[in-house]
Parts: C-alpha cells; sequence; structure tokens
C-alpha cells in the first residue's frame, strides 16, 4: 500500500503546478514506462492503489495495470538545434494535438519549441505522443522570449497559414535548417516573426485540416 506522501505526490502530478514543483510527471502503462526508462523513479501496480483511487489518477477509460513516476525531462537549446527542422508551436491548446506533433517529431526527426500551448508533461499529452516526451528534445517557453530565440536561431522561418500568396508544401522540400510554426487550432499565429507562409490545398468542400493532420504532411514533405 501507498504511504500518505506517496499518495499525495501522485494527486499533486496530476496538476500542472504539482508538475512545476517537483519537476514530476505521471507515466500510465508498462510500455509507456518502458519507454521512459531511466527517468522513472518509481512503479506503482493497480494493487498499490486499490481499484477506485488508481481509477482516479488514471486518464484512461481503460487503464493500464501500472503508473509511473518520471523525471520530466531538461533539455537545452543545443539539442534543439540539432534537428534540421524545428517546430514552433504558437498557443497548440489540445493535449491530444501537443501530443501528436510529439510524436510525428519522433517519426520525422524534428524537435519542438513550445509557446503557451499545452503542458507537454500532462498525462493526456504523454500518452498522445507514445513516450515521444522522453525521446524528442523540446522546450517551453514565453512569447517574448520565443521570438529571441527565433533570432537566435537564424534560420528560415516557415508559417503553416491559409493567407494570400501562401506558398504549397513542396517548398519545404529543401535540405535547409528550418523552423516551422504552426498556430492555435482555431485563431492561426499569434507570433508576427516574418517568415514564408505555407499552405496544404484540400477539398474546399473541407474548412481546415487538423493541426496535427498538417504538420504530418509538411514533416513528410521535410522528410522524404
Amino acid at each position: 500500500m501507498l504511504t500518505n506522501n506517496q499518495r499525495k505526490l501522485m494527486a499533486s502530478l496530476e496538476t500542472k503546478k504539482g508538475r512545476e514543483k517537483t519537476g514530476l510527471c505521471l507515466v500510465e502503462g508498462q510500455k509507456m514506462i518502458d519507454t521512459a526508462g531511466a527517468a522513472v523513479e518509481e512503479v506503482f501496480h493497480i494493487n498499490d492503489l486499490g481499484q477506485r483511487s488508481f481509477g482516479k489518477i488514471a486518464t484512461t477509460d481503460t487503464p493500464q495495470e501500472v503508473i509511473g513516476v518520471a523525471k520530466i525531462p531538461v533539455w537545452s537549446m543545443e539539442q534543439i538545434k540539432k534537428a534540421k527542422t524545428i517546430i514552433l508551436l504558437d498557443r497548440v491548446q489540445d493535449p491530444g494535438n501537443v501530443g501528436a506533433i510529439l510524436r510525428l517529431c519522433l517519426g520525422f526527426d524534428a524537435t519542438m519549441i513550445l509557446v503557451e500551448s499545452a503542458d507537454p508533461s500532462s498525462t493526456k499529452v504523454i500518452r498522445a505522443s507514445a513516450g515521444g516526451l522522453f525521446l524528442v528534445p523540446w522546450i517551453d517557453l514565453d512569447p517574448s522570449r520565443a521570438r529571441d530565440a527565433l533570432k537566435e536561431l537564424n534560420r528560415p522561418i516557415y508559417r503553416l497559414e491559409k493567407r494570400s500568396g501562401a506558398k504549397s508544401e513542396s517548398v519545404l522540400a529543401t535540405d535547409q535548417p528550418i523552423v516551422l510554426i504552426i498556430g492555435n487550432e482555431g485563431s492561426g499565429i499569434s507570433i508576427t516573426s516574418e517568415g514564408t507562409s505555407v499552405v496544404i490545398d484540400h477539398n474546399p468542400k473541407l474548412e481546415s485540416l487538423n493541426v496535427a493532420t498538417a504538420t504530418a504532411i509538411a514533416l513528410h514533405e521535410r522528410y522524404r
């Protein structure tokens, strides 16, 4: 059985404040625990918590039988720079989309900068990322620091957005290192840094592509 302190820790890690304070996060399921590897500090079985308590902590309808407590990875800008493609997420709020894009970064050799986006250490993001949180270099920056980072990176900037004069995604098929800015699901890109607008053409009957789907197409164009 868990001690009171362990129970309090597990409960605190359900909140962003608790994760920021401790530098820890929850990892659900054996496969995800294996992916997190050495970052995992403790593992609890459903029998340690009891069915009801375990169900409250788990975020899936059919939870796995184990939950781990893991250190949230800390990456440097130097590690971010090593990728040919850096994704900058600008206020992408949906945890499923942020997790899916982390997973895409793993699949297509990209790194990530998050700006006012969903917390990457939340269990929903970790699950959607297939553990990409622990494998893909990422950093979380406030908007003013993000603008400085773009200047520091000194790379061509591409903005995934539908606007007059936007280019086809084929312009992304270059070996040149770039930053690709992905905007909010509803309101688009708020960062004012200038760059080449890129649009992914699709049937006009569809109002817009899901942000993760659009990112997948753009990253595949970079990768192939």
